[in-house]
Protein backbone atom coordinates (compact mmCIF):
# COMPACT_ATOMS: atom_id res chain seq x y z
CA UNK A 1 0.00 0.00 0.00
CA UNK A 2 1.30 3.44 -0.93
CA UNK A 3 2.08 5.89 1.84
CA UNK A 4 0.24 9.22 1.55
CA UNK A 5 2.07 12.54 1.75
CA UNK A 6 0.18 15.82 2.12
CA UNK A 7 1.87 18.90 0.64
CA UNK A 8 0.53 22.15 2.10
CA UNK A 9 1.81 25.20 0.23
CA UNK A 10 0.06 28.15 -1.38
CA UNK A 11 2.52 28.17 -4.31
CA UNK A 12 1.24 25.81 -6.99
CA UNK A 13 4.65 25.52 -8.66
CA UNK A 14 6.27 24.27 -5.45
CA UNK A 15 3.51 21.71 -4.92
CA UNK A 16 3.87 20.46 -8.50
CA UNK A 17 7.65 20.06 -8.24
CA UNK A 18 7.49 18.20 -4.92
CA UNK A 19 4.64 16.02 -6.16
CA UNK A 20 6.58 15.03 -9.27
CA UNK A 21 9.53 13.77 -7.22
CA UNK A 22 7.38 12.03 -4.59
CA UNK A 23 5.34 10.35 -7.33
CA UNK A 24 8.55 8.89 -8.74
CA UNK A 25 9.36 7.47 -5.29
CA UNK A 26 6.01 5.70 -5.16
CA UNK A 27 4.15 7.94 -2.70
CA UNK A 28 0.49 8.90 -2.99
CA UNK A 29 0.57 12.71 -2.95
CA UNK A 30 -2.25 14.96 -1.74
CA UNK A 31 -2.25 18.75 -1.97
CA UNK A 32 -3.67 21.69 -0.04
CA UNK A 33 -3.12 25.39 -0.70
CA UNK A 34 -4.26 26.75 2.64
CA UNK A 35 -4.15 25.80 6.29
CA UNK A 36 -7.91 25.32 6.58
CA UNK A 37 -7.98 23.18 3.46
CA UNK A 38 -5.24 21.03 4.99
CA UNK A 39 -7.21 20.59 8.23
CA UNK A 40 -10.36 19.65 6.31
CA UNK A 41 -8.40 17.09 4.28
CA UNK A 42 -6.76 15.63 7.40
CA UNK A 43 -10.20 15.18 8.95
CA UNK A 44 -11.30 12.92 6.11
CA UNK A 45 -8.14 11.31 4.80
CA UNK A 46 -5.42 9.16 6.36
CA UNK A 47 -2.06 10.81 5.79
CA UNK A 48 1.35 9.39 6.72
CA UNK A 49 3.32 12.67 6.63
CA UNK A 50 2.69 16.39 6.09
CA UNK A 51 5.07 18.74 4.25
CA UNK A 52 3.92 22.05 5.69
CA UNK A 53 4.66 25.62 4.65
CA UNK A 54 4.39 28.25 7.39
CA UNK A 55 3.20 31.29 5.45
CA UNK A 56 -0.29 30.13 4.42
CA UNK A 57 -3.61 31.89 3.87
CA UNK A 58 -6.51 31.48 6.33
CA UNK A 59 -4.48 29.49 8.86
CA UNK A 60 -0.68 29.46 8.89
CA UNK A 61 1.50 26.37 9.25
CA UNK A 62 2.07 26.98 12.94
CA UNK A 63 -1.71 27.02 13.43
CA UNK A 64 -2.09 23.75 11.52
CA UNK A 65 0.61 22.11 13.67
CA UNK A 66 -0.99 23.47 16.83
CA UNK A 67 -4.37 21.97 15.93
CA UNK A 68 -2.72 18.63 15.25
CA UNK A 69 -0.52 18.47 18.32
CA UNK A 70 -2.52 20.24 21.04
CA UNK A 71 -5.25 17.98 22.49
CA UNK A 72 -7.17 21.09 23.57
CA UNK A 73 -7.24 22.27 19.95
CA UNK A 74 -8.49 19.02 18.40
CA UNK A 75 -10.50 17.56 21.27
CA UNK A 76 -13.69 17.61 19.21
CA UNK A 77 -12.07 16.47 15.95
CA UNK A 78 -10.66 13.22 14.59
CA UNK A 79 -7.27 14.54 13.57
CA UNK A 80 -4.26 12.22 13.72
CA UNK A 81 -2.17 14.09 16.27
CA UNK A 82 0.87 11.86 15.67
CA UNK A 83 1.24 12.44 11.92
CA UNK A 84 4.85 13.50 11.21
CA UNK A 85 5.38 17.10 10.08
CA UNK A 86 8.21 18.54 7.99
CA UNK A 87 8.13 22.32 7.95
CA UNK A 88 9.13 23.74 4.56
CA UNK A 89 9.51 27.49 4.76
CA UNK A 90 11.44 30.59 3.80
CA UNK A 91 11.81 31.41 7.50
CA UNK A 92 15.37 30.51 8.39
CA UNK A 93 15.97 32.19 11.74
CA UNK A 94 16.80 29.93 14.68
CA UNK A 95 13.78 31.07 16.69
CA UNK A 96 11.48 30.08 13.80
CA UNK A 97 13.06 26.63 13.64
CA UNK A 98 12.82 26.18 17.40
CA UNK A 99 9.20 27.30 17.38
CA UNK A 100 8.48 24.68 14.71
CA UNK A 101 10.01 21.97 16.89
CA UNK A 102 8.16 23.26 19.95
CA UNK A 103 4.90 22.80 18.09
CA UNK A 104 5.80 19.18 17.41
CA UNK A 105 7.52 19.41 14.04
CA UNK A 106 9.72 16.44 13.14
CA UNK A 107 12.02 18.25 10.71
CA UNK A 108 12.53 21.72 9.25
CA UNK A 109 13.78 22.59 5.76
CA UNK A 110 14.43 26.13 4.53
CA UNK A 111 13.52 27.45 1.07
CA UNK A 112 15.07 27.46 -1.47
CA UNK A 113 15.60 23.75 -1.06
CA UNK A 114 16.90 20.74 -2.92
CA UNK A 115 14.00 18.52 -3.97
CA UNK A 116 16.23 15.47 -3.60
CA UNK A 117 17.06 16.50 -0.06
CA UNK A 118 13.37 16.95 0.72
CA UNK A 119 12.62 13.45 -0.58
CA UNK A 120 15.48 12.07 1.54
CA UNK A 121 14.08 13.84 4.60
CA UNK A 122 10.58 12.52 3.91
CA UNK A 123 11.93 8.97 3.78
CA UNK A 124 14.03 9.49 6.92
CA UNK A 125 11.15 10.94 8.96
CA UNK A 126 8.84 8.11 7.89
CA UNK A 127 11.45 5.57 8.98
CA UNK A 128 11.89 7.29 12.32
CA UNK A 129 8.15 7.59 12.84
CA UNK A 130 7.59 3.85 12.71
CA UNK A 131 7.76 2.71 16.34
CA UNK A 132 10.96 0.79 16.99
CA UNK A 133 10.00 -0.11 20.54
CA UNK A 134 9.88 -3.78 21.45
CA UNK A 135 6.26 -4.20 22.47
CA UNK A 136 7.12 -7.32 24.48
CA UNK A 137 8.90 -5.13 27.00
CA UNK A 138 7.16 -4.63 30.31
CA UNK A 139 5.71 -1.28 31.39
CA UNK A 140 7.95 0.92 33.52
CA UNK A 141 6.83 2.77 36.63
CA UNK A 142 8.94 5.49 38.22
CA UNK A 143 7.25 6.86 41.30
CA UNK A 144 3.96 8.36 39.99
CA UNK A 145 4.99 8.10 36.33
CA UNK A 146 4.04 4.98 34.31
CA UNK A 147 4.92 4.13 30.69
CA UNK A 148 3.41 1.26 28.69
CA UNK A 149 5.24 0.45 25.42
CA UNK A 150 2.43 -1.77 24.12
CA UNK A 151 -0.21 0.96 24.15
CA UNK A 152 2.38 3.76 23.98
CA UNK A 153 0.64 5.50 26.84
CA UNK A 154 1.93 7.55 29.74
CA UNK A 155 0.16 8.10 33.05
CA UNK A 156 1.35 10.67 35.53
CA UNK A 157 -0.20 10.69 39.00
CA UNK A 158 -3.25 8.82 37.72
CA UNK A 159 -3.85 11.06 34.69
CA UNK A 160 -3.19 10.19 31.05
CA UNK A 161 -0.54 12.34 29.39
CA UNK A 162 -0.82 13.08 25.68
CA UNK A 163 2.57 12.76 23.96
CA UNK A 164 3.62 12.86 20.34
CA UNK A 165 5.27 9.73 18.95
CA UNK A 166 8.75 11.20 19.25
CA UNK A 167 8.13 12.54 22.76
CA UNK A 168 7.15 9.03 23.84
CA UNK A 169 10.21 7.53 22.13
CA UNK A 170 12.51 9.96 23.95
CA UNK A 171 10.88 9.42 27.33
CA UNK A 172 10.89 5.64 26.87
CA UNK A 173 14.57 5.61 25.97
CA UNK A 174 15.46 7.64 29.07
CA UNK A 175 13.20 5.49 31.26
CA UNK A 176 14.93 2.32 30.07
CA UNK A 177 18.25 3.80 31.21
CA UNK A 178 17.44 5.51 34.52
CA UNK A 179 20.11 7.78 35.97
CA UNK A 180 22.34 7.27 32.91
CA UNK A 181 23.53 10.52 31.40
CA UNK A 182 23.22 11.03 27.63
CA UNK A 183 24.52 13.88 25.53
CA UNK A 184 22.17 15.54 23.04
CA UNK A 185 24.08 13.88 20.22
CA UNK A 186 23.65 10.46 21.81
CA UNK A 187 19.92 11.08 22.20
CA UNK A 188 19.66 12.17 18.57
CA UNK A 189 21.42 9.02 17.41
CA UNK A 190 19.41 6.64 19.62
CA UNK A 191 15.95 8.23 19.36
CA UNK A 192 15.93 10.10 16.04
CA UNK A 193 18.45 7.91 14.24
CA UNK A 194 21.74 8.52 12.49
CA UNK A 195 19.98 9.77 9.36
CA UNK A 196 18.36 12.72 11.16
CA UNK A 197 19.15 15.95 9.31
CA UNK A 198 18.49 18.42 12.11
CA UNK A 199 20.65 19.60 14.99
CA UNK A 200 20.61 18.91 18.71
CA UNK A 201 18.32 21.87 19.41
CA UNK A 202 15.41 19.52 18.68
CA UNK A 203 16.43 17.45 21.74
CA UNK A 204 16.32 20.59 23.89
CA UNK A 205 12.86 21.42 22.59
CA UNK A 206 11.50 17.90 23.14
CA UNK A 207 12.91 17.81 26.68
CA UNK A 208 11.19 21.13 27.39
CA UNK A 209 7.88 19.81 26.04
CA UNK A 210 8.17 16.61 28.08
CA UNK A 211 8.87 18.57 31.23
CA UNK A 212 5.78 20.68 30.65
CA UNK A 213 3.71 17.51 30.38
CA UNK A 214 5.11 15.17 33.06
CA UNK A 215 6.74 17.36 35.71
CA UNK A 216 4.70 18.70 38.65
CA UNK A 217 6.68 21.92 38.14
CA UNK A 218 8.44 22.26 34.78
CA UNK A 219 10.67 25.03 36.15
CA UNK A 220 11.98 22.66 38.82
CA UNK A 221 12.13 19.28 37.07
CA UNK A 222 12.41 16.17 39.20
CA UNK A 223 12.30 13.50 36.48
CA UNK A 224 14.30 14.75 33.48
CA UNK A 225 17.44 16.27 34.94
CA UNK A 226 19.94 18.49 33.13
CA UNK A 227 23.55 17.48 33.68
CA UNK A 228 25.32 20.70 32.87
CA UNK A 229 27.93 20.50 30.15
CA UNK A 230 26.89 16.94 29.22
CA UNK A 231 23.20 16.38 28.57
CA UNK A 232 20.22 14.78 30.31
CA UNK A 233 19.23 11.86 32.49
CA UNK A 234 15.95 10.54 33.85
CA UNK A 235 15.88 10.31 37.62
CA UNK A 236 13.39 8.85 40.06
CA UNK A 237 12.22 11.54 42.46
CA UNK A 238 11.90 10.75 46.12
CA UNK A 239 8.40 9.84 47.23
Amino acid sequence: MKLSILIVDDEKTIREVIKRYLDIEGFNVLEAESGLQAINLLLHQKVDLVVLDIMLPELDGYGVARRLRDPNENADMTLNSDVPIIFLTARKEEHDRLHGFELGGDDYLVKPFSTRELVARVKAVIRRSNPNIDETEAPITLNTLSLDPRSRTVVQNGKNVSLTAKEFDLLWFLARHPRQVFSRTQLLDNVWGYDFFGDDSTVTVHVRRLREKIEPDATKPTYIQTVWGIGYKLDTPET
